[in-house]
């Protein structure tokens, strides 16, 4: 059942019958594809420029916010206009980073469907990120109605097909106060939109990497592998510095041997040789990717060879093409990567490999491509 708090009644009067239709009727509309959204306003579209979206925040009208107690489970959920939260200064997630997100999409297709790619997979990814930071978590089908509500909500948000996609930011978070070291005796689970076009600045042209040797990202036995807030801004230094140098982003090496690739600051990591296509398994210093994951599979489905395993950087250096995967980034092709004052060039274009995983792909979440696989939920 969905709330509309008090403030929200008086801020848009109109809002409250479309709202409270919602409340009584939302699992419904959800399984009838194509119907309009209650809260949407008679504009098809947002007023904003799509041929130039680039990927910066633009918010959405609603948000989706949920909470619960420390040892209870998450049992509500309202959705409301996007504003700012209230926190305690002392809160888990501001004192010591107690917090997961997970980035997700909806698309819309040429026939104005709108369609999301795998919620489940996220939901799935962040309850295994919350048990590594010891927090409850939303159920499975708690996060994908939560993400199916704020698609519908915001379907004016969704660019037209072609112009980009509508990204949705699942965010759980310790928001009860501590003092000591410990779990939050409070949580909540947040989700906002904003429609973003490319995120590298670079569009589709190839990306030039740098291998970072200074810093790490993550270390055995650490939170690298689950979609930690705390695992991204120590990745900033070094990813300023890259990009004040004409880079697109960092590659990071283990930190153990400083010898092995491990993934890209926002995305996973591919290396082609042959029919051959490399990555490096995900051992807990690396994010199990939703993206890489599908790559994975749409690959093996043309008859390519995948291994995940360890991938010495010399290797990577040696090889016929390389490209980066996320839901940010889709399939991304590298141009170059630099080690140790080195440039190495690869081959891109038409017919390069990720080209053809890329076509699948996104073919597959706009319903360009017919979905054997059961990967799309249609809002």
């Amino acid at each position: 059942m969905i709330q509309v708090s008090e403030s929200e009644r008086d801020f848009r009067g109109p809002l409250i019958l479309g709202a409270c239709y919602f409340c009584t009727s939302h699992v419904a509309s959800l399984q009838q594809p194509g119907k309009p959204s209650v809260f949407s306003s008679d504009d098809e579209y947002a007023d904003l420029d799509w041929d130039n979206l680039g990927f910066s925040i633009k918010p959405a009208d609603y948000m989706y916010t949920m909470k619960c107690s420390k040892h209870e489970n998450f049992k509500q959920g309202q959705l409301s206009r996007y504003a700012n939260i209230e926190l305690s200064p002392s809160a888990a997630v501001l004192n010591y980073g107690q917090g997961v997100y997970e980035g997700t999409k909806a698309y819309r297709t040429e026939d104005g469907r709108i369609l999301l790619f795998r919620p489940d997979l996220n939901a799935s990814r962040m309850k295994i990120g919350a048990e590594r930071m010891c927090m409850p978590s939303p159920s499975v089908d708690q996060f994908v109605d939560a993400v199916k509500q704020i698609a519908l909500a915001n379907k004016r948000w969704v660019p037209p097909p072609g112009k980009g996609t509508l990204y949705i930011r699942p965010l759980l978070i310790g928001s009860g106060p501590v003092l000591g070291l410990g779990p939050a005796p409070e949580y909540t689970f947040l989700a906002y939109a904003s429609p973003v076009g490319n995120y590298f600045k670079e569009g589709s042209a190839p990306l030039n990497l740098y291998i970072e040797e200074e810093f790490v990202r993550a270390a055995p036995g650490g939170a690298g592998g689950v979609k930690a807030m705390s695992n991204y801004a120590p990745v900033l230094k070094a990813l300023i510095r890259a990009k004040s140098r004409g880079f697109s982003d960092v590659l990071y090496l283990d930190s153990v041997n400083r010898k092995n690739v491990e993934e890209v600051s926002s995305c996973n990591i591919f290396v082609v040789k042959g029919n051959v296509i490399s990555t490096p398994a995900t051992n807990g210093t690396i994010l199990e990717g939703i993206t890489r994951r599908s790559v994975i599979e749409i690959a093996r489905d043309y008859g390519y060879q995948v291994e995940e395993r360890v991938i010495p950087v010399d290797e990577l250096i040696n090889a016929d093409q390389v490209f980066c995967t996320g839901t940010a980034v889709v399939v991304a092709p590298v141009g170059s990567i630099t080690y140790q004052n080195k440039r190495v060039e690869f081959k891109t274009g038409s017919r390069s490999v990720y080209q053809e995983l890329y076509s699948t792909l996104v073919g597959i979440q706009t319903g360009v491509i017919e979905d054997k696989k059961g990967w799309t939920v249609e809002v």
